[in-house]
């Protein structure tokens, strides 16, 4: 399993992002893809969940009406859109391919990127 995160970088307080996962070595088909993050000292979050078909998503009450998860399974890509972004959104933000969608399952099963990282100057 291979998860390749790209998009991250520094943002103005208010602005977007657009964080890109490009997943291989599995049926991509086949795994909930989800995002993860986490800030200095603190333990890693979960964010941001789609299941296999594209139909379910779910999202921390921290993003949620702010941030869109999506899938395009043609281009075996998870995608993560980041809109009003403020500096509490500073992290490393980890894609993750799991059996699963509940955050819990995810954190325990899944494969995960290595990071990138998002930074918001307020």
């Amino acid at each position: 399993v291979r998860l390749v995160e790209s998009g991250g970088g520094l943002v103005q307080a208010g602005g977007s992002l657009n964080l890109s996962c490009v997943a291989s070595g599995f049926r991509f088909t086949s795994r909930a893809m989800g995002w993860f993050r986490q800030a200095p000292g603190t333990e890693r979050e979960f964010v941001a969940a789609i299941n296999w078909s594209g139909t379910r998503t779910y999202y921390s009450d921290a993003v949620k009406g702010r941030f869109s998860i999506s899938r395009d399974d043609a281009k075996n890509t998870a995608t993560l859109q980041m809109n009003r972004l403020n500096a509490d959104d500073t992290a490393v933000y980890y894609c993750n391919a799991a059996d699963a969608t509940t955050a819990p399952d995810m954190l325990e099963r899944g494969s995960w990127g290595q990071g990138i990282l998002v930074t918001v100057s307020s």
